[in-house]
This record gives structure tokens, sequence and C-alpha cells, in this order.
């Protein structure tokens, strides 16, 4: 029995990872494309396609700090489930944050390693990087690189993402950024 659901899901990504290519879905050079895709079994081609979308748009904005990209991915009643102390709630909390941490890091992109498509989330394992050649806070980078991983869940209604929930390595990016004693 578990043996035929793990091919049915092995069948599904492979289906859907065939129709992205097939479609052109993956044609836009600008959307950070997954290394790993997986699609849960009940979910349409078009249902796995539009959820992949929304969150291409918003790894694009991660990568470029284009708001753009936020604005298209992001409803308007969009919720940051742990926002973090200073952020504001709602739309403008990651244009904020993104624009503040690119005056420390402004080469950041992100690598999306692993994708997973549920009925209305998207899982996320991502790869930021850079290096800090700008300010964080009172701290002037000196060119180190930094590289810290997050995790991303994304709820979707209407092509738009509702609701957010992340967690991201900070210990490791506060070593890099020197803020944290390496000891």
């Amino acid at each position: 029995m578990i043996a035929q659901k793990s091919l049915r899901l092995i069948i599904a990504t492979v289906s859907i990872s065939a129709l992205f290519i097939a479609t052109g879905s993956w044609a836009n050079e600008k959307l950070p494309k997954p290394e790993k895709l997986q699609v849960a079994s009940g979910l349409s081609e078009k249902e796995a396609v539009s959820l992949l979308n929304t969150a291409q748009q918003y790894y694009a904005f991660w990568n470029s700090g284009i708001e753009d990209y936020a604005k298209q991915a992001l409803a308007s009643n969009f919720i940051d489930l742990n926002l973090p102390d200073g952020r504001p709630q709602g739309p403008k909390g990651p244009l904020i944050a993104s624009a503040r941490f690119r005056q420390a890091v402004p080469d950041l992109s992100i690598t999306v390693k692993s994708v997973y498509l549920l009925k209305d989330k998207v899982i996320s394992q991502l790869l930021f990087s850079g290096h800090f050649t700008g300010t964080f806070g009172k701290s002037k980078g000196e060119g180190q690189v930094i590289t810290f991983s997050a995790v991303d869940m994304y709820t979707i209604e209407h092509g738009k993402i509702t609701e957010n929930w992340h967690l991201e390595d900070n210990f490791t990016l506060m070593q890099q950024l020197g803020l944290i004693n390496n000891n």
C-alpha cells in the first residue's frame, strides 16, 4: 500500500515536471526554479502550476529585491505568521525587510533547493547567499560570504500568498555578519 502511494507521488511529480517543461511555465528565466519538486497526489496540473508560479514570484522578489514580484505574489490581506520584532504586518513587511537586508548584502540571491506543493500550501527549502559589503545596524561589512538556509510555508488562495510561516538560520547569519562570536 505504501509503495503504491509512493509510486503515485513519483509519477505525479514526473508528470508535473514534464508539464512545466512542455508548457513553458519554466520559460521565464527571471523566476527561480526549484532544484527538487514534489507534488502531492490529488493536485491537478493546473493547480500545481498556479501554486508554483505564485511561489516563484515571491522567490524572484527575494532573489532580486524587485518589489513588483512581491506585489504580484502577496495578497492585500497577507499575514506573516511569525513576524520578527520591528517588522510591520502585511505586504509592506517583506518589502521593508528586503530593503534593509539588501543594505547589508546588496548581492543577495536565493537558490530554491526543494519545493513541496500541497492543496493550498507551498513548502520551500531556500538557501540565501551573497556578500556582506554594506552595513547592518552599526556593523560594516568587509565582503564576508553570507550563506544561510530558510524554510518557508505559504498558504495560497486565488493565486496570492495569504500567509507565510518562515524559519531562517539566524544564528549562522549573525555569525557570518560578525555579530556573534564563532567560538
